[in-house]
């Protein structure tokens, strides 16, 4: 268990997935601060009613933790961070600070092993590579592992155009291979 801020969105983080963010509430500049500071990172969490500036939501109980990968003071002056999803968490207890952030207590879900693709997904594969391909400018900040399973999974379920409580159930599936079986038919089909 450990205790961690968390980020409530309208989008759902992948593990090795990224988010770019701009921040402008004086909660989240200074759960930033804290992190960049400290090395630590923040939870992602799909909100399930409510909006993003609200302090008071519901969100789902398993979510991402992010690790800032870049940042920059963008013309607006608002801060652009860029993040990588990196480990998903349940959250076991939920409280929030005076200044409106939310923190949680969570236990960390187990990482998935490496695990091969089904043979039945290798065309799923080539579909992501050419993808991949074309996003040449954040490459930098990916770690491909096209025969990981776990991996391939959860770049196409962030890449498919998938509403966000159909990316949270995706989220929560541990098996990848179950994972790409729920995802294929829509790429063949085009829709959930």
């Amino acid at each position: 268990m450990e205790d961690i801020a968390l980020f409530p969105l309208n989008t759902v983080l992948f593990p090795g997935g990224l988010l770019p963010l701009r921040i402008f509430e004086t909660r989240y500049v200074d759960m930033v601060g804290g992190c960049m500071r400290q090395g630590v990172t923040f939870g992602v969490v799909l909100i399930v009613d409510g909006n993003e500036t609200s302090s008071a939501v519901d969100i789902a109980a398993v979510g991402t933790s992010a690790r800032i990968v870049d940042f920059q003071t963008q013309a607006d002056g608002l801060l652009g961070l860029l993040c990588r999803g990196e480990r998903r968490f349940r959250i076991e207890e939920r409280r929030q600070q005076g200044d409106g952030l939310n923190r949680a207590t969570v236990h960390w879900l187990p990482e998935t092993p490496l695990t091969p693709l089904d043979r039945q997904f290798a065309p799923l594969v080539e579909i992501l590579r050419k993808v991949m391909t074309r996003m040449a400018s954040i490459g930098r900040f990916i770690e491909p592992n096209y025969e990981d399973a776990d991996w391939v999974s959860h770049r196409l379920a962030e890449l498919l155009p998938l509403d966000p409580p159909w990316q949270q159930r995706l989220l929560e599936i541990d098996d990848p291979n179950e994972r790409l079986g729920l995802l294929a038919p829509l790429i063949e089909t085009g829709r959930p």
